[in-house]
């Protein structure tokens, strides 16, 4: 997420009432999670296992939960609670609406149709030439291009499955990025696509979801796609051009899929994978699997 107009690190400190280690007008751009970090972000990390990772990382600004060393041509914002005070930075700085509020900066492009039934939020931009149908759900901050199918039931900008344990209880990351569905996309029915939690959930030109399908927060998903019926994929994924995954396959958080990889039905992933066909429970290539069923079936 990127703030409106830069800000001083003392006024982020002050915000959340923590201290600080660097410049007090060391600026600061906006906010990302680990997978999503540039310059001028902050992330935040509260374990010791993650420390290295978010203090090497491209983000300028860490928040986090214990004074340690400062990387140079670095800050720190030192909080008792790093996850509670990402949140209240987050929050600070994107209005959050949730539908509770009356309809407002919505742009919709000439010969757009629009199914009366659509809940469409505030700050949402549709391009021309798009078919919404009945009962679909357009989160606030979405954008969707031109000569795009979105099908009925469908829910684009759903808060992100992200979520600490807290006192026994379940504290939800609250998620102020957004969906992006770019040119020539067609979505079909009861998808539901999971805006970023500080960044853009992207749907890339040309690709083509089937029905019931889950896309996790921050995963973007390349150029001439084709995804089968009841795929999920997780958040912060990034899927390549021209992928094509048929039905119930499921792929783990933070996986790469490169260019032209191909995941037979209910394949299951958990690494990164290259351009190939796969088939499995735990992704494998396709010929190696056929391979070792002819040497099973010829043990009987």
């Amino acid at each position: 997420m990127k703030f409106y107009s830069p800000q001083k690190l003392k006024t982020i400190a002050e915000l959340i009432g923590a201290q600080f280690i660097g410049p007090e007008d060391f600026q600061v751009l906006g906010t990302n999670e680990i997978h999503m970090v540039k310059p001028g972000d902050i992330v935040f990390v509260n374990h010791p296992k993650y420390y290295e990772k978010a203090l090497n990382s491209a983000a300028t600004i860490i928040l986090i939960d214990k004074e340690v060393e400062c990387p140079e041509g670095k800050a720190l914002l030192i909080s008792d609670d790093p996850f509670r005070d990402f949140n209240k930075i987050n929050t600070h700085f994107t209005k959050i609406y949730n539908f509770t509020e009356e309809l407002h900066d919505v742009e919709i492009g000439e010969g757009t149709r629009i199914h009366p039934s659509a809940v469409i939020g505030n700050n949402v931009k549709i391009g021309k030439n798009t078919h919404i149908f009945p009962h679909v759900v357009i989160g606030d901050r979405t954008v969707i291009g031109d000569n795009v199918i979105i099908q009925a039931g469908t829910v684009l900008g759903g808060d992100a499955f992200y979520y600490r344990k807290l006192n026994g209880n379940f504290d939800r990351m609250i998620s102020v990025g957004n969906v992006v569905i770019e040119n020539n996309v067609e979505i079909g029915n009861n998808c539901t696509i999971d805006r970023g939690v500080t960044d853009s959930t992207v749907i890339g030109e040309g690709s083509v979801l089937d029905n019931l399908i889950q896309i996790g927060h921050d995963t973007v998903i390349g150029k001439k796609c084709l995804i089968a019926s009841q795929v999920g994929i997780a958040g912060c994924c990034i899927i390549e051009d021209e992928v094509t995954i048929w039905g119930q396959a499921g792929v783990a958080s933070g996986i790469r899929l490169e260019k032209g990889t191909v995941l037979l039905a209910q394949v299951g992933v958990n690494r990164d994978l290259a351009a190939g066909t796969y088939f499995g429970p735990i992704a494998e290539d396709f010929r190696t699997y056929l391979k070792k069923e002819v040497k099973v079936r010829n043990l009987k």
